[in-house]
């Protein structure tokens, strides 16, 4: 267990580290520039290691600072989120809060949600990440993240379904003159595809009748890993893209995309809100996905 005095150097640690000298350090926590200085070293002394550089104009920190600094900001941030929730006493939001979520439906859905929250309560603070690749929330100290597809069970996850979407097919008027209407999925093996990546590896697309067994492996033309790419190529004329409704309507309303092939896509993909099991729900986590379902409720996500 930590000490009342290990737990200050930590705090003195971690506003040195924000800083670039000691002085400046030392007006942040109002004490002298000697008493930052012998609390660092107290603590490099107690660790075996040198956390900082130092100069006679600035401080940096060492690869082991970096590395011990990620791991006491993080720390502290939690005490302090504790802290004001118990001051609170109630499950408003606060602290700082990590998000990942895929990159289009990320910054064109979710972000206005997540903006709306976050104005509302200013004590919550977001770290917000954009990405279309899985990530593992306990190992990437995640405290929520959103997904498409089925998920893979895990004991150390909790999972609630936030809606379905349906994933269509698209192209702009400009290449469906050039290269013609599909009118067949035979004769999507022929047209000029924008498909994503995952892996590395080309994602399928889900086309024919609700019950067959999605696989459609596209031409591949053009090889994007970001979804706003895929849509931007689509819109630009480079080829057919199927992507989830809401993420194209924007620009079918607008009539730079066009639907094709309707009547084969009709499939859904499911979206879920994943976190890090435990015990007790953190308020902050709580409140969001709460938010979240409230909405999903209401077919925001649908």
């Amino acid at each position: 267990m930590l000490a009342v005095e290990s737990l200050t150097g930590l705090t003195t640690f971690v506003t040195a580290a924000r800083s670039t000298t000691f002085t400046e350090a030392a007006e942040t926590l109002g004490i002298s520039r000697s008493a930052v200085g012998k609390a660092i070293a107290r603590l490099e002394s107690r660790l075996g290691v040198r956390l900082f550089h130092r100069t006679t104009r600035r401080i940096a920190l060492t690869a082991d600072g970096e590395s011990y600094f990620a791991t006491c900001s993080a720390a502290l941030e939690e005490i302090a989120s504790a802290e004001a929730s118990l001051a609170s006493r109630s499950s408003l939001p606060v602290g700082r809060l990590r998000i990942d979520m895929p990159t289009s439906f990320g910054r064109h859905v979710l972000l206005p949600i997540l903006l709306r929250i976050g104005a509302a309560h200013p004590d919550l603070h977001y770290t917000l990440t954009f990405t279309d690749h899985l990530v593992d929330p306990v190992e990437e100290g995640i405290d929520l993240t959103i997904r498409f597809g089925a998920l893979e069970h895990s004991a150390s996850l909790v999972a609630r379904k936030l809606g379905h979407q349906r994933l269509v097919l698209c192209a702009s008027p400009s290449y469906l003159q050039t290269f013609g209407v599909p009118r067949t999925i035979d004769d999507l093996r022929t047209h000029r595809s924008i498909v994503g990546l995952r892996y590395g590896q080309t994602v399928p697309w889900r086309v024919g009748p609700e019950n067959m067994k999605p696989g459609f492996v596209p031409r591949g033309t053009h090889h994007l890993s970001d979804g706003d790419g895929v849509i931007a190529a689509a819109v630009g004329g480079l080829g057919v893209c199927q992507m989830p409704i809401s993420l194209v309507r924007p620009y079918l309303e607008a009539g730079s995309l066009q639907l094709v092939l309707e009547d084969c896509a009709q499939h859904y993909i499911e979206i879920h809100a994943l976190w890090p099991r435990t015990r007790n729900l953190r308020p902050k986590v709580r409140y969001v996905v709460d938010e979240l379902l409230r909405l999903s409720a209401a077919g925001v996500f649908d």
